[in-house]
């Protein structure tokens, strides 16, 4: 079944997820920001079958989030690079991130950590925040839908 486009949808969160709302996509995504680059990489990583891993590849290519270049040791093979706009995906996964520490988890149950480089420590809760710092919450905010013609 052929998913509808929302390129044309008023709301920014439809669009994004147009364009990298599948699971595979934000899972390349997290790879390529941590490092994987080669086909072989994301397959072996992720355990997705080949042919979705080709489509979502050339997708997020053609969205600009990755970029194909030489591969970095010179051989035949070609390197999946994030760019600018897969950099800026970060906050999204670790929001997601924080979201499924708190609610996908058991207490007890083992699982991956997001820590600071620099010290080794587990990153502060993302925090949303006013325009002249004051944090926010849902009920603080609303959505201003633009008047149609």
């Amino acid at each position: 079944m052929k998913r509808k486009s929302l390129q044309g949808d008023l709301c920014p969160i439809a669009r994004t997820l147009d364009a990298i709302g599948d699971w595979w996509s934000l899972l390349i995504i997290r790879d390529a920001l941590i490092g994987a680059r080669r086909f072989s990489q994301f397959q072996k990583n992720l355990g997705v079958a080949k042919n979705i891993l080709t489509v979502r590849l050339r997708s997020l290519v053609s969205q600009g989030i990755l970029e194909v270049q030489p591969a970095s040791d010179g051989s035949a093979y070609q390197d999946y690079v994030p760019t600018a706009k897969a950099r800026a995906l970060f906050p999204v996964l670790v929001a997601l991130r924080q979201w499924g520490e708190e609610y996908a988890f058991k207490p007890s149950e083992t699982r991956s950590s997001l820590v600071d480089r620099r010290d080794g420590l587990p990153l502060g809760k993302l925090r949303i925040l006013a325009h002249d710092g004051r944090a926010l919450d849902q009920a603080d905010t609303k959505v201003v839908a633009p008047a149609l013609a």
